[in-house]
């Protein structure tokens, strides 16, 4: 199983974004024929403010950017990450990740359980419940017969969300992020290969990079595959770009028979 990563720079230009995705999308597939491509949190619009926020918004299966990620994983035979964006239901607005199998069809929503209300060093405040609500399910998905599990971004800091998801059958766990600069430089390799060691399986984080809201706010990127012993096999550098790897399916059983964890749980 072959799996490309997209790190990219959204901002609030909702329409160049999209573009922006498109266009690192079909390069990947075109250069790497991966079998699973994953766009970062927040690929559509990463702006800031409530209203900002919530208009960048809509409703599935109507929506354009839900539409445009449909159809173009329907046309290139892929299946379809497609990181985060701001799902509008009724009164409410969720983080939410959605897959698209390569019939361009939806096999996965995933609603961001854990949001971000943190003081980060520096100063800098974030309160992510002021603008979205809290999802509650576990959710995973099939790519050809590997289980692939759901997360997002902040999600990384609570291991039993990702015990869940091992326990449903995991093999793969995506997570698109915007992870910050401050907290990002210390932790997001860490906790990364932290997560990929506990459940043993392929760790994909991928995430946002640079500057954004005019410069107030900074994303790590650094995004990377981490493998069920806790290696990292593939990394983006610096700015927009794009990384590759190939899964090795047959490793996660044998670090799974090395040390069988998943058997000696007793809480």
């Amino acid at each position: 199983m072959k799996v490309s990563l997209i790190q990219m720079n959204s901002d609030a230009d909702k329409a160049k974004n999209l573009d922006e995705a498109e266009r690192l999308v079909r390069e990947v597939v075109a250069a790497e024929k991966a079998d699973l491509v994953v766009l970062p949190e927040y690929f559509a619009f990463l702006g800031e403010g409530r209203d900002a926020v919530h208009g960048s918004g809509e409703a599935f299966p109507d929506g354009p950017v839900y539409k445009r990620m449909a159809a173009l994983a329907k046309e290139l035979g892929v299946t379809l990450h497609a990181g985060s964006m701001v799902e509008k239901s009724g009164n409410n607005h969720f983080n939410t990740s959605i897959v698209f199998g390569p019939d361009g069809q939806e096999i996965a929503k995933y609603r961001k359980i854990h949001l971000f209300d943190v003081d980060a060093p520096g100063g800098i405040s974030y309160r992510e419940s002021d603008t979205i609500s809290r999802g509650e399910d576990v959710v995973t998905y099939k790519v050809g017969d590997t289980t692939v599990g759901c997360a997002i971004c902040y999600d990384i800091r609570f291991p039993e969300l990702f015990r869940a998801l091992r326990d449903r059958g995991a093999e793969v766990i995506v997570l698109p992020a915007a992870f910050t600069l401050m907290t990002g430089k210390d932790h997001w390799e860490v906790l990364s290969r932290a997560r990929a060691i506990e459940t043993q399986t392929y760790f994909v984080a991928v995430g946002q990079t640079g500057a954004h809201a005019d410069g107030q706010k900074w994303c790590w990127g650094h995004s990377m595959v981490i493998d069920p012993w806790g290696h990292m096999i593939a990394q983006c550098s610096d700015g927009v770009g794009t990384t590759s790897a190939s899964l090795d399916l047959a490793r996660i059983d044998k670090v799974r028979r090395d040390v069988p964890v998943a058997q000696h749980h007793v809480m």
